[in-house]
């Protein structure tokens, strides 16, 4: 297993610890998601985010990604953009959910659309899983 270097702010005095965690975005079951026909969520391992976030990546091609995360109470999706366009689906919980000026409380059957290149996050307000889909697909999460 390879492990790569992880920042991490703990809740106590706002330390800073440099931590060696798993490099699941360079692991074979990342790369292992490309182009499966047949998504068995029972045979894909979750990855540890840190911060109450897993991540299973269901599957891909370069056109297109499904990610699967799963979000304890409190966890944040810390606001971020990127080009790729995104869906996302409310499999379970409930999440505030920023895009860009706007906020909206969303829960299980809801979803949302991000067009590329605007700012967006999300807030766990009760557990829950969110199922993300990008065009194209997501590179960083799987080098």
């Amino acid at each position: 297993m390879k492990f790569s270097s992880k920042l991490i702010r703990s809740g106590f005095c706002g330390i800073l610890f440099l931590i060696a965690v798993p490099s699941f975005a360079q692991n074979e079951h990342a790369k292992a998601a490309n182009g499966k026909k047949f998504i068995v969520d029972s045979e894909i391992p979750w990855q540890d985010l840190g911060g109450g976030l897993k991540r299973k990546i269901m599957s891909y091609d370069p056109t297109m990604m499904m990610v699967k995360i799963d979000f304890q109470k409190g966890g944040i999706g810390t606001p971020h953009k990127h080009v790729h366009t995104q869906m996302s689906y409310v499999e379970s919980g409930v999440f505030e959910v920023t895009i860009g000026d706007k906020k909206q409380t969303l829960k299980k059957g809801d979803g949302y659309y991000i067009p590329s290149n605007i700012i967006h996050g999300a807030v766990c307000l009760e557990a829950g899983v969110l199922i993300d889909m990008f065009t194209p697909m997501r590179e960083d999460f799987v080098k």
